[in-house]
């Protein structure tokens, strides 16, 4: 199996885009990658769980990043913009020695709004900058980009005013990342999204897959799902600008690739690998099914015990 980037002295850590809907009770192969290159048993994780409605949120990933062997995990408490511009030494203390950020899931809108142009969204740029890990799931990964996308209806064709796009965190500043990618047939938002900003690259994440970038500009597939990449440079057409509300969108000249587990995507080359020979592949059909069976059992057992612990920390991912 390929063995993919860990964190490098001197450079920008790795950043993980995670589609949503992890694994969080089975074999939890994203989650522990992300404490790996975050120093292991010596990780010291944050956990930002602005982006959630559910208070509780922040407190079941620390649990779960425990249960894995982090070193040390405290959750950043900032649940709306007044904590934010209220943060002072504590919160920037948490951050200047965490060797990891994981940024749950809820609503995007929750985290650019509470977030934007405030110190702390600074010291998470800086901190990444010097080698910090930071990971976001569903609206998490969504927020890495610097035009993040804010809002949207599904649907596999783009239409003019399908999505709103926002400010993000900008770590990601030649992506436009979307996530619960084909469980929500996500295409056309991203598609119309490309159609307004032709120079980026669109990677559409699928539910427990993740997106890993390192600091050289690769990125790679870890998970059960896929990542698509639409590449609109070279787009020599579209009437974005000239349809009307809803109508559907003409884009001539787009550039699609489909990347699985053990798929490398060159960013600066904006070139895609296959997976080096011996790669080996989590049937993504076999795991849905063998997650379906494993969470009726469990809902079985459970009578009326109350949630799982996945679904306890669902995501929204607007």
């Amino acid at each position: 199996m390929e063995i993919l980037p860990l964190a490098v002295a001197g450079k920008p850590g790795p950043l993980i885009a995670i589609g949503g809907a992890e694994d969080k009770v089975r074999e939890r192969t994203i989650l522990r990658y992300f404490l790996e290159v975050a120093g292991g048993s010596d990780a010291s994780v944050v956990v930002l769980a602005t982006a959630s409605e559910v208070p509780e949120t922040g407190e079941r990933y620390a649990d779960l990043f425990y249960s894995l062997n982090a070193d040390s995990v405290e959750v950043l408490r900032i649940a709306a913009r007044e904590d934010a511009l209220a943060a002072g030494a504590e919160a920037h203390e948490l951050l200047e020695y965490a060797t990891g950020l994981f940024i749950t899931g809820g609503g995007q809108l929750r985290l650019s709004s509470a977030l934007g142009g405030t110190e702390i969204a600074a010291a998470i740029r800086a901190r990444h900058a010097a080698g910090m890990v930071v990971a976001g799931t569903s609206a998490g990964a969504a927020f890495l980009s610097q035009h993040m996308i804010a809002l949207g209806d599904s649907g596999a064709t783009p239409r003019r005013r399908l999505v709103h796009l926002a400010p993000g965190l900008g770590l990601a500043p030649s992506l436009v990342i979307d996530q619960h990618f084909r469980r929500r047939d996500r295409l056309g938002r991203l598609l119309t999204a490309l159609s307004y900003y032709p120079g980026l690259l669109g990677a559409g994440i699928d539910e427990d897959t993740a997106a890993v970038i390192d600091a050289e500009g690769s990125l790679r597939v870890l998970g059960a799902g896929a990542v698509t990449i639409v590449d609109a440079h070279d787009m020599r057409y579209t009437d974005s600008h000239a349809v009307h509300r809803g109508q559907p969108l003409a884009m001539l000249g787009v550039k699609l690739d489909v990347l699985t587990s053990g798929c490398r995507y060159d960013l600066a080359r904006r070139l895609a690998h296959p997976p080096p020979p011996g790669t080996v592949r989590l049937d993504a059909a076999a795991a849905a099914e063998l997650a379906d069976r494993e969470a009726a059992a469990v809902a079985a057992s459970a009578g009326a015990a109350g949630p799982t612990l996945a679904d306890q920390t669902a995501d929204r991912g607007d």
